[in-house]
């Protein structure tokens, strides 16, 4: 991969979005494969508005909150990088970060807000939504909807027969190596991943799963990891197809109300009208860090399994290993294994660290000014890499 070499205080000039709060709401910026090209300021809207861009599902809070009090200690991180000293603030500013919040023994010791974001306000995920799905796919497997994983995903999405994704499992699709052919090239705007949903599909189908069943195989399945985010849409498809009801409502029964989530979160469809199964859940980002300790603490609500036994362990270790000298170090089921830990990871600087040695969760929001660059995220890892060493 080509890199070009960015400064913090670059990406700051880059960005943009600092300064002056907009004056007054702007029209909603484009959705589909538009917001990959969203402008700063259409970032810093569309980010907190998604169901003012697009149709949307609800994810619908319980009764209670789960409380996230303050430590006793706070941390306040620093750190050199590229030569500089770094604090959160310079860190948030150059990134272009929106909130972070670190907990630590399921309390919180550092929160911060920028691009005038207040608590209250939700953010979008990019694909942190997806080790969302995949836990889904687990729950599913607790309730007996899913048999297993290795299962063939045909079985769930009958439509899928007869093309690329005959003889693939279940584990083959929660570990991206179906083998199928696709392009994940934000850049590219007639890449699989632009195009996937927005293509309309055969009529009575939907659209991503008519778009996904015309691919080509590449490689036999299980022998070839090629990072899809048509896959985890289809996972969704899959979960809601096994359990009879739609992705937003069966999280919230399972997940968001019992645990205790503050805000209702809101899920981006598809053409169809189906929750996006690799994309865009809108959350707090206290909301974000309840995740991260939900599974930090074993996927459980209120001292009970909702996933399967070792579900979290298997989930979060690398089923495909990566060559060393970058972040990750492998891929489990839709979570990016780290240094120390897992995380879930989305484009423009989304994430959610989970340490569970350390019993530490870190949070982060930002409006990258490109989806995804091997610098912005190493500038990412070095933040928590700081927040680690300030937190013990």
């Amino acid at each position: 991969m080509h890199k070009i070499r960015l400064t913090l205080a670059a990406m700051t000039l880059a960005g943009g979005l600092h300064g002056a709060a907009l004056a007054q709401e702007p029209p909603p910026p484009p959705g589909g494969a538009g917001l990959l090209t969203w402008t700063p300021e259409q970032q810093r809207y569309g980010y907190r508005n998604m169901e003012k861009v697009t149709a949307v599902h609800v994810v619908p809070r319980g009764t209670h909150v789960k409380e996230l009090p303050l430590a006793p200690r706070q941390i306040d991180p620093k750190w050199p990088w590229i030569g500089a000293p770094q604090t959160v603030a310079s860190y948030m500013a150059a990134m272009n970060t929106s909130a972070v919040v670190v907990l630590k023994d399921g309390k919180i010791v550092l929160e911060r807000y920028g691009l005038d974001r207040k608590p209250d306000e939700r953010w979008t995920s990019f694909s942190v939504a997806k080790s969302v799905t995949a836990t889904l796919v687990g729950v599913a497997i607790k309730d007996g909807k899913i048999k297993s994983l290795d299962d063939a995903v045909t079985d769930y999405i009958p439509e899928l027969k007869g093309g690329a994704y005959e003889g693939v499992t279940v584990r083959q699709l929660l570990t991206m190596t179906s083998g199928v052919k696709w392009n994940e090239d934000y850049t590219d705007l007639n890449s699989d991943v632009a195009r996937a949903g927005v293509v309309p599909g055969e009529p009575g189908m939907n659209p991503i799963v008519s778009y996904m069943r015309k691919l080509p195989r590449e490689a036999e399945p299980g022998t070839k990891f090629v990072y899809k985010t048509g896959e985890t849409d289809l996972a969704g498809i899959l979960v809601s197809n096994a359990v009879g009801k739609p992705l937003s409502q069966y999280l919230s029964e399972k997940v968001w109300a019992p645990y205790g989530m503050e805000q209702d979160a809101i899920w981006v469809d598809d053409p169809a009208g189906h929750e996006r199964g690799g994309c865009c859940m809108s959350m707090t980002a206290r909301d974000y860090a309840r995740l991260g300790q939900f599974m930090l603490e074993g996927g459980k609500v209120d001292g009970k399994d909702i996933l399967p036994p070792g579900w979290v362990a298997d989930a979060t270790r690398a089923h495909q290993s990566f060559p060393p000298g970058g972040v990750e170090t492998g891929y489990g089921y839709f979570w990016w294994i780290i240094d120390g830990g897992y995380a879930a990871e989305g484009i423009f600087g989304q994430q959610i660290f989970v340490y569970p040695a350390e019993k530490l969760v870190i949070a982060v929001n930002s409006a990258w000014p490109v989806a995804s660059k091997d610098e912005l995220w190493q500038a990412q890892a070095a933040f928590a890499q700081a927040v680690r060493a300030a937190a013990k």
